[in-house]
C-alpha cells in the first residue's frame, strides 16, 4: 500500500486528497480558499470530521508547508516518509508535455515557460511543486496537464485560420482544458455503459464555473471547445466564450482601454451568465430568479443556446452521438440545466427521465430507457486521475 497526494491547484485554491493506492481510497482531504487573499480559509475532511480555519495564508509555499504540517498534527500520517508521491494538476502543458510526465528540473523549467498560455495558473503551479520538493526530498512528483488529453486534436481542429507561421513560431493554436476531467469521465461513462471507450462517439460536458464542451471519438479528443486560453467556447459563470476578434478592437477604442490585458480581464471576469444578468456568475441564482427578472432568463437561454450549438457541431463532425456525459458543478447539481440541455437534443432522439435525474452529484444513467442517446451524470475526479498517473509513472508500488 502506498500513499500519493494528489494537488490540484490553482490561481487561488490548492484542492487536495490524500490517497491510499492502489486501493484508491481517499484517507483525507481539503482545500485553501482564497489563498493569496485575505482571511484564506483553510479546510480538512478526516474520520467524517471537517475542520475549517481563516487565516491569512499569502503564498503557495505557506499553504503546502500548513498542508503537510496538518497531515502529522492530526496524526493523518506519522512522518512525512509515508508520502511516497506527489501529483500536480497543471493547466498548460502546450504542445511539449503531450501525456502526464515526472518533474525533473528541466520539466519544471518547462512549466515555468508555458506559463504564457496560462499566467494565473502555471507560476502557481510551479511553485507548488518546488514547495514540495523542499518538504519531500526524492519523492517522486509527477504534472498531470489539463491540455494533454486534447493533444489527440487534428490539426484541422486545432489550427487558427491565421498565418501558418503564427503556429509556427509562437505555438498559436487551441490547446483546450479540463482534460483530466473529460478524460475521467469518459472512462467512467463507457466503464458504467460495459461498453470500450473506443466504441463510442461521445460529448463530455465540464460545467463548472469554467465550463468545455468536448467530442471524444475511438476514445480520443477530436475537438474541444475551449481555445487558445480557457477564455474561449460557450458562454461560462463570467468568462464570455467565443467571440468577434473586431468587437475586441471595437469596445477598446469605445471604453477607452489602451492595454489588451485590461480588455481580457472583462472578457474573464465581468462577462458570461454575471454580465448578460448583472445579477450572479452562479446559475443557482439565476435558477431562483428566472421568474422574477427577464434577465436571468436570458442568461440561461443564451447559456443553453451555446451549449446546443457546440454540441450540434461536434454531432455533425463525429457523425452521430452514442453516449452525452454531464459533469462538474452545475453539470452535477443542476438538473434543470440537464433537462434542458438534453430536451433541445429531442431531435436525435435524445430523451431524460425525470425521476432518474431528480439527483445530485450521484454517479447514474439518467436517460429514458427508449433514448436513442445514452446520457450519463457522472462526478468528476481529476484528483483520482492524478494519482493514478503518479502511481503509473513514479513507479510506486
Amino acid at each position: 500500500m502506498s500513499k500519493i497526494l494528489a494537488i490540484n491547484a490553482g490561481s487561488s485554491t490548492l484542492k487536495w486528497k490524500l490517497f491510499t493506492m492502489p486501493e484508491e481510497q481517499v484517507i483525507a482531504e481539503g482545500m485553501v480558499d482564497r489563498l493569496g487573499l485575505s482571511d484564506s480559509v483553510f479546510s480538512v475532511k478526516f474520520n467524517g470530521k471537517k475542520t475549517k480555519e481563516i487565516g491569512d495564508i499569502p503564498t503557495q509555499e505557506i499553504a503546502v508547508n500548513k498542508l503537510m504540517g496538518t497531515l502529522t498534527d492530526l496524526k493523518i500520517i506519522k512522518d512525512f516518509s509515508e508520502i511516497d508521491g506527489v501529483g500536480h494538476r497543471v493547466v498548460a502543458g502546450g504542445e511539449f508535455f503531450k501525456t502526464s510526465a515526472v518533474v525533473t528540473p528541466e520539466n519544471l523549467v518547462k512549466i515555468k515557460e508555458l506559463a504564457e498560455y496560462a499566467p494565473l495558473h502555471n507560476p502557481a503551479e510551479a511553485r507548488g511543486i518546488e514547495a514540495f520538493s523542499k518538504i519531500l526530498p526524492g519523492v517522486p512528483e509527477i504534472a498531470v496537464f489539463d491540455t494533454s488529453f486534447h493533444t489527440t486534436m487534428p490539426e484541422e481542429n486545432f489550427l487558427y485560420s491565421i498565418p501558418m507561421e503564427y503556429y509556427k513560431k509562437y505555438g498559436a493554436r487551441k490547446y483546450g482544458a479540463h482534460g483530466t476531467s473529460h478524460r475521467y469521465v469518459s472512462n467512467r461513462a463507457a466503464e458504467i455503459l460495459d461498453v470500450p471507450l473506443a466504441s463510442q462517439k461521445m460529448i463530455t460536458l465540464h460545467m463548472g464555473s469554467g465550463v468545455s464542451v468536448t467530442a471524444i471519438k475511438d476514445g480520443k479528443s477530436l475537438d474541444t471547445s475551449m481555445g487558445f486560453t480557457p477564455l474561449a467556447g460557450v458562454t461560462m459563470s463570467t468568462r464570455s466564450g467565443d467571440i468577434d476578434a473586431s468587437l475586441v478592437a471595437y469596445l477598446m477604442q469605445k471604453l477607452s482601454i489602451d492595454d489588451p490585458e485590461d480588455m481580457i480581464k472583462i472578457l474573464n471576469e465581468k462577462s458570461g451568465l454575471l454580465g448578460i444578468s448583472g445579477l450572479s456568475p452562479d446559475m443557482r441564482d439565476l435558477e431562483n430568479s428566472i421568474d422574477t427578472r427577464p434577465e436571468s432568463k436570458l442568461a440561461i437561454d443564451i447559456f443553453v443556446n451555446r451549449m446546443i450549438k457546440y454540441i450540434g457541431s461536434y454531432v455533425a463532425i463525429m457523425g452521430g452521438l452514442d453516449t452525452l456525459v454531464f459533469t462538474a458543478g452545475m453539470g452535477e447539481g443542476d438538473k434543470l440545466m440537464r433537462a434542458r440541455i438534453v430536451n433541445k437534443l429531442s431531435f436525435l432522439g435524445a430523451k431524460i427521465d425525470n425521476e432518474r435525474n431528480d439527483v445530485m452529484a450521484k454517479e447514474r444513467i439518467i436517460s429514458a430507457d427508449d433514448s436513442k442517446i445514452k446520457v450519463l451524470l457522472v462526478p468528476t475526479n481529476e484528483e483520482l486521475m492524478i494519482a493514478r498517473d503518479t502511481v503509473e509513472l513514479g513507479k510506486i508500488k
